[in-house]
């Protein structure tokens, strides 16, 4: 009976503190939008360095954000290798995608950090601000997409790509898009790759913030050994065959790598 009202009272608390996370996020994202960046705006004419600072203030607001689900015991984190993460610097970042909160949680650890976001996310009250601001990679135009890509790489920038192209399905198999092999290709830039764990599964597509797991979830991160080049032993064949070769090594890494985490 005690167990069971201590197990009811944990699962209250985590929507109640859920809900306060992602407020605090969605009033965080307005104030960054109209107090922040303007006056960074303001200070600052050079373009480049107003993106800058602005992704720099966007880390340190992530960063407070992870260590607030983290304190009110919402997700308990786990963050290996956050040296090399903070130092990597002009690398194509990939990484799987099962939870909502992935590219947060990256972005806190990785400086200099850049990605590539949903065209539809520019719509969002809360966030097209922050990714106007931060000068974030809108995936609408895919030619577009891989200049941009292309030129952010160049500035020492870290971007992160989820191969996937959205949240995976629990219990079902990886399945990459070429659009992350198409950018390091283009690019010829090294890639590191990111392994994510959430055990058990909570914040997953289709799933709504308040239903959480019935006990605290406990998120893994860490820089994967492997370290992809896309100086590939398949150079003389064409673009979309080396495409695929890159797209179905990475799924198979990735595959065998997490099985065993």
């Amino acid at each position: 009976m005690i167990k069971h009202i201590i197990r009811i009272t944990g699962l209250c608390w985590r929507v109640l503190a859920t809900g306060v996370c992602f407020s605090v996020f969605g009033i965080g994202g307005l104030v960054l939008t109209l107090v922040v960046f303007p006056l960074q705006n303001v200070l600052e004419a050079d373009v480049n360095t107003r993106k800058n600072r602005a992704r720099a203030t966007v880390h340190y607001c992530f960063k407070f954000f992870v260590g607030l689900m983290h304190y009110t015991g919402v997700i308990r984190f786990n963050i290996k290798d956050k040296t090399q993460l903070a130092n990597l610097n002009g690398k194509l970042v990939l990484a799987n995608h099962p939870s909502l909160i992935d590219v947060v949680v990256l972005i806190s650890v990785i400086k200099n950090a850049d990605c590539v976001v949903k065209a539809h996310l520019f719509k969002n009250p809360f966030m097209r601000g922050v990714i106007k601001g931060t000068g974030y990679i809108s995936n609408e135009d895919p030619e577009g997409l891989l200049r941009e890509c292309e030129r952010s790489i160049s500035k020492g920038n870290n971007l992160i790509v989820f191969p996937e192209g959205t949240r995976s399905q629990p219990h079902t198999a990886l399945k990459f898009k070429r659009g992350a092999a198409n950018i390091a290709l283009r690019c010829n830039v090294p890639i590191a790759t990111v392994l994510i764990k959430m055990q058990p599964n909570t914040l997953t597509k289709g799933t709504p913030w308040y239903k959480v797991a019935p006990y605290q979830a406990h998120f893994s991160l860490q820089l994967a050994s492997k370290q992809f080049n896309s100086n590939l032993p398949y150079v003389s064949d064409t673009p979309a065959i080396q495409s695929r070769h890159l797209t179905n090594s990475l799924q198979h890494y990735f595959t065998e790598e997490l099985s065993n985490l």
